[in-house]
């Protein structure tokens, strides 16, 4: 019963006249166009800002002769920094290195002085101060380089060869950790 109810129901509804649509005008066609046009002059800064960015990383590269000295005789106007996660550091370090992990540097580089410190264990760096980075093989070191550079520090440098090279020409790959 129920059924035939909704059948009726369904038949009896009324019709709605058929409704054209109406074409798109050539206002509307042409503001879109414009708006294209304006999005591609926007990519195409955009892509251009990019590019300088990218162009003026070529950033120094330490080897480990340059680094080796530095190890041995730290100083207070320069920091190693390990980018590696702290599981990581666990099967070693370089010598006077103090470890902030890639995963939390940008963010880092944002607190003031005193949070740094408190969060970190170590003075946050100064923009004109060196800072050496290193990770497992260079890739998150060089990541870690292009945010420093980003984040106004002026003094950075890459270790390419980072913890692999390190552990190749020091042997058994337990340095103290940092």
């Amino acid at each position: 019963m129920l059924r035939a109810a909704v059948i009726n129901a369904s038949r009896s509804s009324v019709r709605l006249p058929a409704c054209r649509v109406a074409a798109p005008s050539l206002q509307l066609l042409a503001r879109h166009q414009s708006s294209k046009a304006n999005d591609e002059q926007a990519l195409k800064a955009a892509r251009k800002l990019n590019d300088k960015l990218q162009e003026n990383w070529k950033g120094p590269i330490l080897t480990y002769e340059q680094l080796k000295p530095k190890t041995l005789s730290p100083s207070n106007n320069a920091y190693l920094v390990d980018v590696r996660e702290p599981d990581e550091v666990m099967q070693g370090s370089i010598p006077s290195s103090v470890n902030l992990p890639l995963s939390v540097l940008a963010n880092s580089f944002s607190l003031n002085a005193q949070a740094f410190r408190s969060q970190h264990g170590f003075d946050k760096p100064g923009k004109a101060q060196e800072v050496v980075f290193y990770c497992r093989s260079g890739k998150r070191s060089a990541s870690a380089c292009d945010i420093a550079r980003r984040n106004g520090y002026e003094n950075i440098i890459n270790y390419e060869g980072s913890w692999l090279d390190w552990v190749s020409r020091e042997g058994n790959g337990k340095s103290s950790p940092a």
